[in-house]
Protein backbone atom coordinates (compact mmCIF):
# COMPACT_ATOMS: atom_id res chain seq x y z
CA UNK A 1 0.00 0.00 0.00
CA UNK A 2 1.07 3.28 -0.53
CA UNK A 3 2.23 5.74 1.73
CA UNK A 4 -0.54 8.02 1.05
CA UNK A 5 -2.71 5.49 2.01
CA UNK A 6 -1.45 4.58 5.05
CA UNK A 7 -1.60 8.15 6.34
CA UNK A 8 -5.11 9.26 5.24
CA UNK A 9 -6.24 6.43 6.88
CA UNK A 10 -4.11 7.25 9.74
CA UNK A 11 -4.88 10.65 10.26
CA UNK A 12 -8.47 9.92 9.78
CA UNK A 13 -8.66 7.77 12.94
CA UNK A 14 -6.42 10.54 14.58
CA UNK A 15 -9.42 12.94 13.79
CA UNK A 16 -11.63 10.22 15.93
CA UNK A 17 -9.51 10.84 18.78
CA UNK A 18 -9.23 14.62 18.33
CA UNK A 19 -13.06 14.76 18.39
CA UNK A 20 -13.66 12.38 21.18
CA UNK A 21 -10.42 13.57 23.72
CA UNK A 22 -12.27 16.90 23.58
CA UNK A 23 -15.56 15.76 24.11
CA UNK A 24 -14.85 13.81 27.26
CA UNK A 25 -12.09 15.69 28.60
CA UNK A 26 -12.85 19.24 28.10
CA UNK A 27 -15.94 19.53 31.08
CA UNK A 28 -12.67 18.40 33.46
CA UNK A 29 -8.87 19.22 34.43
CA UNK A 30 -6.60 16.90 35.34
CA UNK A 31 -5.29 16.72 38.54
CA UNK A 32 -2.02 14.98 39.74
CA UNK A 33 -3.61 11.70 39.18
CA UNK A 34 -4.08 11.69 35.76
CA UNK A 35 -1.82 13.42 32.69
CA UNK A 36 -2.82 13.85 29.40
CA UNK A 37 -0.18 13.87 26.71
CA UNK A 38 -0.53 14.89 23.28
CA UNK A 39 2.01 13.69 20.38
CA UNK A 40 2.10 13.06 16.23
CA UNK A 41 2.36 9.53 15.03
CA UNK A 42 5.25 10.53 12.99
CA UNK A 43 9.33 9.75 13.49
CA UNK A 44 10.23 13.08 14.68
CA UNK A 45 7.69 12.34 17.93
CA UNK A 46 9.65 8.90 18.44
CA UNK A 47 10.55 10.05 22.19
CA UNK A 48 6.92 9.61 23.32
CA UNK A 49 6.06 6.89 21.23
CA UNK A 50 9.19 4.82 22.38
CA UNK A 51 8.70 6.08 25.88
CA UNK A 52 5.02 4.68 26.11
CA UNK A 53 5.32 1.72 24.03
CA UNK A 54 8.35 0.52 26.11
CA UNK A 55 6.53 1.17 29.25
CA UNK A 56 9.29 4.03 30.44
CA UNK A 57 6.70 6.80 31.29
CA UNK A 58 4.08 4.73 32.81
CA UNK A 59 6.89 2.93 34.59
CA UNK A 60 8.49 6.41 36.22
CA UNK A 61 5.51 7.64 36.96
CA UNK A 62 4.28 4.80 39.09
CA UNK A 63 0.69 3.49 39.92
CA UNK A 64 -0.46 7.19 41.17
CA UNK A 65 -0.76 8.55 37.92
CA UNK A 66 -2.98 7.69 34.82
CA UNK A 67 -1.90 8.77 31.42
CA UNK A 68 -3.96 9.63 29.14
CA UNK A 69 -2.26 9.80 25.36
CA UNK A 70 -3.74 11.13 22.63
CA UNK A 71 -2.90 11.83 18.94
CA UNK A 72 -3.25 14.53 17.05
CA UNK A 73 -2.06 15.47 13.07
CA UNK A 74 -1.31 19.27 13.41
CA UNK A 75 0.17 21.52 15.97
CA UNK A 76 -2.87 23.98 16.15
CA UNK A 77 -5.07 21.42 17.23
CA UNK A 78 -2.71 20.26 19.82
CA UNK A 79 -2.83 24.34 21.01
CA UNK A 80 -6.75 24.56 20.80
CA UNK A 81 -7.08 21.69 22.96
CA UNK A 82 -3.98 23.00 25.70
CA UNK A 83 -6.77 25.94 25.85
CA UNK A 84 -9.31 24.16 26.15
CA UNK A 85 -7.33 22.17 29.03
CA UNK A 86 -8.41 18.70 28.06
CA UNK A 87 -4.42 17.56 27.33
CA UNK A 88 -1.33 18.69 30.26
CA UNK A 89 1.64 18.50 27.91
CA UNK A 90 2.11 18.28 24.36
CA UNK A 91 5.14 17.43 21.72
CA UNK A 92 4.68 20.13 18.86
CA UNK A 93 7.13 21.80 16.34
CA UNK A 94 8.31 25.52 17.31
CA UNK A 95 5.68 27.46 15.44
CA UNK A 96 2.58 26.13 17.67
CA UNK A 97 4.87 26.39 21.08
CA UNK A 98 5.24 29.68 20.24
CA UNK A 99 1.79 30.72 18.55
CA UNK A 100 0.52 29.26 21.66
CA UNK A 101 2.98 30.88 24.08
CA UNK A 102 1.58 34.28 22.55
CA UNK A 103 -1.74 33.66 22.30
CA UNK A 104 -2.69 32.04 25.50
CA UNK A 105 -4.12 33.88 28.52
CA UNK A 106 -0.55 34.74 30.77
CA UNK A 107 1.56 33.28 28.68
CA UNK A 108 0.21 29.53 29.89
CA UNK A 109 1.64 27.44 27.10
CA UNK A 110 5.21 26.97 27.72
CA UNK A 111 8.59 25.01 26.61
CA UNK A 112 9.78 22.31 29.02
CA UNK A 113 12.36 20.65 26.73
CA UNK A 114 13.21 19.77 23.13
CA UNK A 115 12.59 16.69 21.54
CA UNK A 116 14.23 16.23 18.19
CA UNK A 117 16.17 18.51 16.22
CA UNK A 118 16.51 18.70 12.17
CA UNK A 119 14.59 16.34 10.11
CA UNK A 120 13.50 18.60 7.29
CA UNK A 121 14.53 18.97 3.76
CA UNK A 122 13.83 20.14 0.49
CA UNK A 123 12.89 18.00 -1.83
CA UNK A 124 13.34 18.19 -5.82
CA UNK A 125 10.10 16.35 -7.97
CA UNK A 126 12.58 14.90 -10.65
CA UNK A 127 11.08 16.10 -13.95
CA UNK A 128 11.43 19.89 -12.27
CA UNK A 129 14.91 20.87 -13.21
CA UNK A 130 15.56 22.73 -10.04
CA UNK A 131 19.31 23.06 -9.07
CA UNK A 132 19.05 26.10 -6.90
CA UNK A 133 17.28 29.42 -5.76
CA UNK A 134 17.86 30.62 -8.49
CA UNK A 135 15.26 28.34 -10.54
CA UNK A 136 12.64 28.64 -8.37
CA UNK A 137 10.71 31.41 -10.17
CA UNK A 138 7.19 30.36 -11.69
CA UNK A 139 7.24 27.08 -9.86
CA UNK A 140 4.59 25.54 -7.32
CA UNK A 141 6.51 24.45 -4.82
CA UNK A 142 4.83 22.80 -1.52
CA UNK A 143 4.79 23.15 2.18
CA UNK A 144 2.56 22.22 5.37
CA UNK A 145 -0.52 24.15 6.89
CA UNK A 146 0.76 27.86 6.86
CA UNK A 147 2.57 29.20 9.74
CA UNK A 148 3.67 26.03 10.85
CA UNK A 149 7.70 25.04 10.55
CA UNK A 150 8.56 24.07 7.11
CA UNK A 151 6.03 27.08 5.79
CA UNK A 152 7.85 29.73 7.98
CA UNK A 153 11.54 28.22 6.58
CA UNK A 154 10.38 28.06 2.98
CA UNK A 155 9.23 31.53 3.20
CA UNK A 156 12.07 32.98 4.87
CA UNK A 157 14.26 30.72 2.51
CA UNK A 158 12.54 32.56 -0.58
CA UNK A 159 13.15 36.46 0.96
CA UNK A 160 16.95 35.45 1.40
CA UNK A 161 17.07 34.56 -1.95
CA UNK A 162 15.78 38.00 -3.41
CA UNK A 163 11.56 35.62 -4.33
CA UNK A 164 8.25 36.57 -3.17
CA UNK A 165 5.41 34.19 -2.89
CA UNK A 166 2.88 35.22 -5.90
CA UNK A 167 0.71 36.38 -3.43
CA UNK A 168 2.98 38.76 -2.23
CA UNK A 169 3.42 40.07 -6.10
CA UNK A 170 6.26 37.22 -6.70
CA UNK A 171 6.34 34.32 -8.94
CA UNK A 172 6.99 31.59 -7.12
CA UNK A 173 3.55 30.14 -6.16
CA UNK A 174 3.66 28.30 -2.02
CA UNK A 175 1.22 25.82 -1.86
CA UNK A 176 0.06 25.21 1.96
CA UNK A 177 -1.16 21.37 2.14
CA UNK A 178 -0.82 18.65 3.99
CA UNK A 179 1.33 16.40 4.10
CA UNK A 180 -0.51 13.30 2.22
CA UNK A 181 -1.60 15.62 -0.41
CA UNK A 182 1.92 17.13 -1.04
CA UNK A 183 2.50 13.16 -1.73
CA UNK A 184 -0.35 13.24 -4.38
CA UNK A 185 0.30 16.52 -5.97
CA UNK A 186 4.33 14.86 -5.66
CA UNK A 187 3.19 11.88 -7.76
CA UNK A 188 1.21 13.71 -10.66
CA UNK A 189 4.26 16.21 -11.18
CA UNK A 190 1.81 18.73 -10.14
CA UNK A 191 4.47 20.36 -7.82
CA UNK A 192 8.03 21.34 -8.43
CA UNK A 193 9.56 20.98 -4.64
CA UNK A 194 8.96 20.26 -1.47
CA UNK A 195 9.63 21.08 2.03
CA UNK A 196 9.02 18.92 4.37
CA UNK A 197 9.71 16.75 7.52
CA UNK A 198 10.23 13.37 7.84
CA UNK A 199 9.56 10.55 7.00
CA UNK A 200 7.35 12.45 4.20
CA UNK A 201 11.10 14.14 2.67
CA UNK A 202 12.50 10.07 2.79
CA UNK A 203 9.27 8.92 1.40
CA UNK A 204 9.38 11.36 -1.27
CA UNK A 205 12.76 10.42 -1.95
CA UNK A 206 12.36 6.76 -1.70
CA UNK A 207 9.35 5.74 -3.49
CA UNK A 208 9.21 8.95 -5.91
CA UNK A 209 12.56 9.44 -6.91
CA UNK A 210 12.18 12.71 -5.27
CA UNK A 211 16.02 14.76 -5.13
CA UNK A 212 17.17 16.34 -1.71
CA UNK A 213 18.14 19.73 -2.65
CA UNK A 214 19.36 20.19 1.05
CA UNK A 215 18.76 19.38 4.48
CA UNK A 216 17.31 22.37 6.22
CA UNK A 217 19.84 21.95 9.66
CA UNK A 218 22.45 22.96 6.49
CA UNK A 219 20.80 26.89 6.54
CA UNK A 220 21.13 26.54 10.78
CA UNK A 221 24.54 27.37 12.60
CA UNK A 222 26.01 24.26 14.21
CA UNK A 223 24.02 22.29 11.91
CA UNK A 224 20.84 22.57 14.21
CA UNK A 225 17.53 23.60 15.15
CA UNK A 226 14.33 22.47 17.41
CA UNK A 227 11.94 21.00 15.08
CA UNK A 228 9.95 18.95 17.93
CA UNK A 229 9.09 20.16 21.80
CA UNK A 230 7.56 19.77 24.62
CA UNK A 231 5.45 21.76 26.12
CA UNK A 232 2.46 21.90 28.58
CA UNK A 233 -0.03 24.28 30.29
CA UNK A 234 1.77 26.23 33.74
CA UNK A 235 -1.06 25.94 35.30
CA UNK A 236 -0.77 21.75 35.60
CA UNK A 237 3.18 21.97 35.54
CA UNK A 238 2.85 24.35 38.87
CA UNK A 239 0.24 22.35 40.08
CA UNK A 240 2.18 19.61 39.87
CA UNK A 241 5.52 19.58 39.67
CA UNK A 242 6.80 16.14 40.74
CA UNK A 243 4.35 14.28 37.77
CA UNK A 244 6.11 16.46 35.43
CA UNK A 245 9.49 15.92 36.68
CA UNK A 246 9.37 12.48 36.68
CA UNK A 247 8.11 12.88 33.01
CA UNK A 248 11.08 15.09 32.51
CA UNK A 249 13.38 12.11 33.59
CA UNK A 250 11.62 9.75 31.52
CA UNK A 251 12.04 11.73 28.61
CA UNK A 252 15.52 12.31 28.77
CA UNK A 253 16.03 8.42 29.46
CA UNK A 254 14.01 7.51 26.26
CA UNK A 255 15.88 10.17 24.13
CA UNK A 256 19.21 8.36 25.11
CA UNK A 257 17.74 4.83 24.58
CA UNK A 258 16.78 5.93 21.23
CA UNK A 259 20.01 6.95 20.76
CA UNK A 260 21.67 3.77 21.47
CA UNK A 261 19.69 1.63 19.89
CA UNK A 262 18.08 2.71 15.94
CA UNK A 263 17.17 -0.88 15.22
CA UNK A 264 15.26 -1.43 18.22
CA UNK A 265 13.31 2.08 17.71
CA UNK A 266 12.26 1.43 14.21
CA UNK A 267 10.88 -2.02 14.97
CA UNK A 268 9.13 -0.03 18.07
CA UNK A 269 8.07 2.93 15.84
CA UNK A 270 6.74 -0.15 13.30
CA UNK A 271 4.59 -2.06 16.05
CA UNK A 272 3.21 1.35 17.07
CA UNK A 273 2.21 2.50 13.37
CA UNK A 274 0.84 -1.47 13.07
CA UNK A 275 -1.52 -0.59 15.85
CA UNK A 276 -2.57 2.90 15.22
CA UNK A 277 -2.69 3.01 11.87
CA UNK A 278 -3.03 -0.60 10.83
CA UNK A 279 -0.03 -0.27 8.51
CA UNK A 280 3.68 0.28 8.68
CA UNK A 281 6.57 2.16 6.76
CA UNK A 282 9.15 0.14 4.87
CA UNK A 283 12.20 -0.24 6.96
CA UNK A 284 14.56 1.91 4.87
CA UNK A 285 12.49 4.71 5.06
CA UNK A 286 12.46 4.73 9.33
CA UNK A 287 15.93 4.25 9.29
CA UNK A 288 16.84 6.55 6.69
CA UNK A 289 14.55 9.49 8.50
CA UNK A 290 15.93 8.44 11.90
CA UNK A 291 19.78 9.05 11.02
CA UNK A 292 17.88 12.60 9.14
CA UNK A 293 17.24 13.58 12.19
CA UNK A 294 18.52 14.12 16.11
CA UNK A 295 16.40 12.68 18.58
CA UNK A 296 17.81 15.54 21.68
CA UNK A 297 16.24 16.99 24.89
CA UNK A 298 18.34 20.31 23.82
CA UNK A 299 15.47 22.86 22.55
CA UNK A 300 18.05 24.57 20.58
CA UNK A 301 16.94 28.09 22.31
CA UNK A 302 18.52 30.17 19.64
CA UNK A 303 16.33 28.84 17.32
CA UNK A 304 13.15 29.27 18.54
CA UNK A 305 13.76 33.07 18.58
CA UNK A 306 15.16 33.28 15.33
CA UNK A 307 11.98 30.99 13.93
CA UNK A 308 10.13 34.07 15.85
CA UNK A 309 11.78 36.95 14.53
CA UNK A 310 11.35 34.77 10.88
CA UNK A 311 7.25 34.60 11.43
CA UNK A 312 7.00 37.97 12.83
CA UNK A 313 8.98 39.01 9.75
CA UNK A 314 6.01 36.99 7.71
CA UNK A 315 2.98 38.64 9.73
CA UNK A 316 2.35 35.50 11.27
CA UNK A 317 2.65 36.65 15.24
CA UNK A 318 0.35 40.00 14.49
CA UNK A 319 1.51 43.77 14.33
CA UNK A 320 1.79 44.64 17.82
CA UNK A 321 5.44 43.08 17.87
CA UNK A 322 5.91 39.79 20.75
CA UNK A 323 8.27 38.93 23.26
CA UNK A 324 9.37 35.27 24.21
CA UNK A 325 9.90 36.39 27.83
CA UNK A 326 9.20 33.34 29.72
CA UNK A 327 8.31 30.71 27.29
CA UNK A 328 10.99 28.66 28.69
CA UNK A 329 9.98 26.88 32.01
CA UNK A 330 12.58 25.50 34.34
CA UNK A 331 10.77 22.78 36.27
CA UNK A 332 13.79 23.20 38.64
CA UNK A 333 12.48 26.67 40.49
CA UNK A 334 9.35 25.66 39.04
CA UNK A 335 8.75 29.01 36.82
CA UNK A 336 9.66 30.36 33.86
CA UNK A 337 13.15 31.66 32.53
CA UNK A 338 12.86 35.53 31.69
CA UNK A 339 14.75 35.67 27.85
CA UNK A 340 18.26 36.86 27.99
CA UNK A 341 19.05 37.48 25.22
Amino acid sequence: MKMRSIFLIGIGVILVVIVIGISFDSSREASGDTLRVAFFPNIGHAIPVVGMERGTFESDLGNSTNIETKLFDSGPQVIESLFAKSIDIAYVGPGPAINGFLKSEKHDVVILSGAASGGASFIVHPNSQINSADDFAGKRIAAPQIGNTQDVSLRNYLSENGLKPYEKGGSVVVLNIPNPDIYTLFTKGEIAAAWVPEPWATILVQELDGKRLFYEEELWPKNKFASVLLIGRQEYITANPEVVTKWLESHQQTANWINDNPLETRIIFNEFMQNTMGQTLSDSVVDEALVNLEITTDSVDDSIYTFAQRADSLGYLGRDGFSLDGIFFDIASNESVEETK
